[in-house]
């Protein structure tokens, strides 16, 4: 099957911005999804409400737009009565880390057997340009007008001590990055989480001098820092560039999953 394949023609074009990372990200899992000899009958793809739970729609295989944060339970309920299907998530920091917070902790705790996908933009971009959870301290949004002054959510850290069997950080500039990020996910039997920070000039880069997808993007690469970097740096106590944040594969292991077949 050709990765073109995967998607329905007769949805496109997308309504994604101009400049919007998420159709890299859908580009990427695609690519990883085709990698596996999946097939369209075989896979489902879920998702909440937001920018990228639209994902899904342009996607020919079965799949759920549910209400906003329950994708997660959603998926869950698919893979436990139907364990032979491959379930994937299309989720964003507002729909996962807020009102679906509890949800995703505790799926990684029981360790459900979903791939999920995370586009981090740092905002709520379909509804206005709201902080969400992940806003940088510091950044400018409409509930946030003179800056953000609480600390974000750091999801990965986050799913690592919840319990998933793999969590992984990359942008929508690393694309090959991503892609093999997300195939480590599909191949991992339990929960696996990868995050991509994605740019959002609309919602995000106007209110906080990064208007054009350019310059997000090429922030994105400058304060992108490897784990195992930002680990040395941390232990030499260096200081870490402002706005930085690590990448790369935060833990692959082989907890007890549920939901995966016998």
């Amino acid at each position: 099957m050709n990765f073109q394949d995967w998607f329905r023609q007769d949805r496109l074009p997308h309504i994604y911005c101009t400049g919007c990372g998420n159709g890299t990200v859908i580009n990427c899992t695609l690519n990883a999804v085709n990698s596996m000899g999946w097939t369209p009958e075989n896979t489902v793809f879920v998702s909440g409400i937001g920018c990228s739970s639209r994902a899904p729609g342009y996607i020919v295989t079965d799949s759920l737009h549910t209400t906003h944060g329950r994708a997660i339970p959603f998926a869950t309920g698919v893979k436990l009565s139907r364990p032979d299907l491959h379930v994937v998530v299309f989720t964003g920091d507002g729909d996962l880390a807020a009102i679906g917070g509890n949800h995703f902790i505790h799926a990684c705790r029981r360790n459900i057997d979903l791939t999920v996908v995370c586009m981090n933009n740092y905002i709520y971009g379909m509804t206005g340009g709201q902080g969400s959870p992940c806003t940088p301290l510091g950044a400018v949004s409409t509930t946030t007008p003179y800056g953000c002054n609480e600390p974000p959510f750091d999801l990965a850290a986050l799913a690592v001590a919840a319990g998933a069997n793999h969590v992984a950080r990359w942008t929508s500039y690393h694309v090959k990055e991503l892609t093999k990020a997300v195939r480590d996910g599909l191949e991992t039997p339990g929960f696996s989480l990868i995050e991509a920070v994605v740019q959002c000039p609309t919602g995000y880069g106007r209110k906080n001098k990064l208007r054009e997808a350019g310059a997000m993007v090429g922030w994105m690469r400058d304060h992108a820092v490897l784990r195992q970097r930002w680990q040395r740096m941390q232990e030499a106590g260096e200081p870490l560039p402002p706005g930085a944040f690590p990448v790369g594969e935060f833990v692959r292991r082989n907890l007890p999953a549920t939901g995966v077949p016998k």
